[in-house]
């Protein structure tokens, strides 16, 4: 593109629109003000953001020395990267009258608003405003919903559904009587909107595959791409796959044996407990079918070709969808919205999820009582990532994991209406009292990282003190 005929054309534009914003800039700019604005026309499906003109018709071009190295620019795209998980050009223009800078902002990826501390922003005239209610709405509404609702096969009668869907299965998850007629089948299969009536008998919905197929690879090579796939590793690194395994039921029939499947992958953990030897799995079922579950329930499938994967190397597994997640990783633990709710509610009515936002509790919950070290959940390009690690003596864990283990903890009491104090910490990570100061270190550190903030009712002695997780304290 032709940055200088393009800027010609911009200043022509007499205001500013929710997709094109000036800013004069002439010496610094702040870069937190410019995440925000990539934020705010992101949102907008895309946009530029430009420095060093002036804001007001008729523009002029005045130059901006903000970010001025090619190791500041450089610096501003990671850190731009980092905070919303969008990858922002910026294109230098030499003009006559002075340097412009010209930020092109991608548009939000599909059915997922972009933001930054978990605050979803827009354009509203010259102003960042948080995205409405109803905008949000509409835009978690786009394109899962509709993919679900589109024909995966049509024309096919009542005895073809009953063949290419375990009819049986379906019902029995959802503990419904077995109609004695396929026409009473296919009625009530119609009503959970995994078929509809089509012109020519009935057209098997992309919600229905997906969750009911017998076989996938039998429905078509798009619906068989979606199934999961789980990869045992050999060691700590991808070098040598020991064993592969590509799903080819349904989502909600092929469940219970998935996560059997991945369960018994796992390496056992050799435990000394009363002077008797027992065994028990490094990866806990529990957190495994939870972690499972929820990115199944969780994935994009706007971005074509992609599915979710399960890695197990010998010391964590890694569990990701494609798609990212509409809120802040740290709110995975008090907060849910699910981009893909009818299959969500299905999943629940099936037994295979939990209530709304209760999985990743319950996963905490679990490393917290085994004393592993905390989940991670990590936001790639176009992934997310959830990291379930295996057991890990305190003092081989890093700092990072301990701040993020306090930081959950923390999390985990406030919800259940208790808070987290320095004894609690410490009976978390299993250490003693004489281990407090050690404690009041990892609580320091994770304060300093904001996560966590004292709350506002205590005093006296910090041995004492009570804290909660740095959200509730914006509530």
């Amino acid at each position: 593109m032709d940055y200088l005929k393009a800027l010609d054309r911009w200043l022509e534009a007499r205001v500013e629109s929710e997709t094109l914003e000036f800013k004069e800039a002439k010496f610094t700019f702040d870069k937190n003000t410019v995440v925000r604005y990539c934020v705010a026309i992101a949102n907008e499906r895309g946009g530029h953001l430009i420095l060093g003109v002036t804001d007001r018709f008729p523009r002029e071009i005045v130059g901006t020395q903000a970010f001025a190295s090619p190791k500041d620019l450089n610096e501003l795209k990671y850190f731009i990267l980092q905070q919303i998980h969008l990858r922002v050009n910026i294109e230098e223009v030499s003009h006559p009258n002075g340097r412009v800078l010209v930020f092109v902002i991608p548009s939000r990826p599909i059915g997922t608003p972009v933001h930054i501390g978990g605050s979803y922003l827009m354009r509203s005239g010259e102003s960042l405003v948080p995205m409405s209610a109803d905008k949000l709405k509409s835009v978690f509404a786009e394109s899962n919903s509709e993919w679900m609702a589109e024909p995966a096969i049509d024309a096919l009668t009542p005895t073809e559904v009953v063949a290419i869907l375990d009819t049986h299965k379906l019902f029995e998850l959802l503990n419904l009587p077995y109609p004695d007629h396929e026409d009473l089948v296919v009625e009530r299969l119609a009503s959970l909107e995994l078929i509809t009536s089509a012109a020519a008998g009935w057209a098997l919905t992309n919600l229905g595959a997906i969750l009911g197929a017998r076989k996938l690879s039998a429905v078509s090579r798009e619906i068989a791409l979606r199934a999961p796939r789980f990869v045992l590793y050999s060691g700590i690194s991808k070098a040598q796959a020991r064993d592969e395994y590509e799903a080819d039921q349904g989502l909600a029939i092929g469940f219970s044996d998935l996560v059997e499947r991945v369960s018994n992958a796992s390496p056992q953990n050799h435990l000394l407990e009363d002077i008797i030897r027992t065994s028990a799995k490094v990866f806990p079922v529990q957190a495994l079918r939870e972690l499972i579950a929820n990115a199944l329930i969780h994935q994009d499938f706007s971005v074509a070709g992609a599915r979710v994967m399960i890695e197990m190397y010998d010391d964590r597994v890694e569990i990701s969808n494609p798609g990212l997640p509409s809120i802040d990783v740290n709110r995975f633990i008090d907060e849910y919205r699910s981009r893909n709710e009818r299959l969500a509610d299905l999943m629940r009515r099936m037994g295979i999820c939990e209530e709304r936002g209760s999985g990743i509790d319950k996963v905490i919950l679990v490393a917290e009582q085994l004393q592993l070290p905390a989940p991670e959940f990590r936001i790639g390009e176009l992934r997310t990532t959830a990291i379930l690690f295996g057991s890990r003596d305190f003092e081989n864990m890093s700092r990072a994991d301990r701040i993020r283990a306090c930081y959950q903890h923390c999390s985990i009491v406030y919800v259940t209406r208790r808070r987290m104090t320095n004894q609690s910490l410490r009976t978390r990570f299993g250490l003693s009292d004489r281990d407090s100061s050690l404690v009041s270190s990892i609580i320091a550190a994770t304060k300093e990282a904001s996560l966590i903030t004292l709350e506002p009712s205590t005093s006296g002695s910090t041995r004492y003190a009570r804290y909660i997780p740095f959200w509730a304290a914006k509530s």
